[in-house]
Formats: C-alpha cells, structure tokens, sequence
C-alpha cells in the first residue's frame, strides 16, 4: 500500500470561535493563529469588497510566517441599504441595529481565503446571504439580547441558536455562511489548496 503525502499544517487564523466550531466539523487537525490585522474599512468600500479584503489579509498575514501551511482567512461584514453593519460590542449598539433591521432585508458577505504560500496559491471566494426579519418589538429584541449576548456577532444576528426566531426568511447556497464561515467554499479552496477533507489519512 502506497504511504500517504504528508498532510499539510493547516491554520485558521482567526480568534472567532463560531469559525472554530466551524471547521472542526471537516474533521482536519487545524491549529488557531490569530491574524493581529486593522479591520477598519477604507473610504467608501463596499462591504462586499471589505469582507473579500478583510479575509484574503488575515489568511496572508499568518501564511508569511508559516510558509508551508494551508492557511484560512475569513470575514464577514453585514449590509443594509448599502452600508456596512459591524458587530455591535455592546447591548445599546445590538438593540440599535436590531431596530434598524427590523422587518427588512439585510444582505451578510461572508468571505473565505485560503493562501499556500510554498504553492504560490492564494484565492477567496464569497458568499452572500439574504436574511429577511420579523417585525421586532423593543420586548422582543429586549429578551433576545439578555439571552444571547450577541455582541461578537455582526448584525447582532446569531441565527446557529436563538437568533433564528428574530427572521422570516434566509435565502442562501452556502448554509453555514451566515454563522460565520461558508464550508462548501471553504471546502474548494482546501481542495485547490492541495488538502481534501474527503482524502483518506
């Protein structure tokens, strides 16, 4: 029986740990490096670039110092009529956005890069989601913050738990985009990568 290739190191590098739960579902060993990047958006960039830019920066800020690795970088950056909405850090900030979000549609960009520098490979892809909610109310969006604490979430969204009852509708190819990390493309750039989940170890 031939002997395997070696497995390359594979990091994510980032510090959310919605993205570490994440990629543990593909059942690959990773290790956790945190990218250390100014996330502050350029002058009049689109959020969709900003994601696409954001996570392309912090897969190549952690491939320069580990040449031979499989690195993955992603960000995620929500829009509503054509600005940016961040994570809100703090309870008055989440209520805010969720007042502004309610009974409308607002679009999540979640970019995934993946960079291989002794391959000379670095590519991203994004995926975008557009999520629908309710009609909230102040007791609604009251109740919902004091139990999830969504704070570290963009949008103030965090749809994996209780934050599926703040929405009407998600429309998306990529189902675990909207958490944080979209794996179907995530698992196409492993692939050109040169590190398939699928390949027996």
């Amino acid at each position: 029986m031939r002997a395997m290739p070696d497995t390359p190191r594979l990091i994510l590098a980032s510090t959310s740990r919605y993205r570490r739960e994440l990629l543990t579902r593909l059942c690959l060993p990773f290790e956790v490096i945190a990218p250390g990047l100014d996330e502050t958006p350029l002058p009049d960039e689109a959020p969709h670039a900003m994601a696409e830019r954001l996570a392309l920066a912090k897969a190549e800020a952690v491939a320069a110092q580990y040449s031979q690795a499989v690195v993955i970088g992603s960000d995620q950056v929500a829009e509503l009529d054509g600005r940016p909405i961040g994570k809100p850090h703090t309870h008055d900030n989440a209520a805010a956005q969720l007042r502004a979000m309610s009974g409308r549609r607002v679009v999540f960009h979640t970019a995934v890069a993946v960079v291989r520098r002794d391959r000379g490979f670095a590519r991203g892809l994004l995926a975008t989601v557009s999520v629908v909610f309710r009609a909230l109310g102040d007791a609604e969006i009251e109740h919902y913050l004091r139990a999830e604490q969504p704070y570290d979430c963009a949008g103030s969204a965090k749809s994996e738990a209780l934050g599926i009852a703040l929405l009407a509708a998600i429309d998306s190819d990529d189902p675990t985009a909207l958490i944080g990390l979209p794996l179907i493309r995530t698992c196409t750039l492993l692939r050109e990568a040169g590190l398939d989940p699928l390949a027996p170890r």
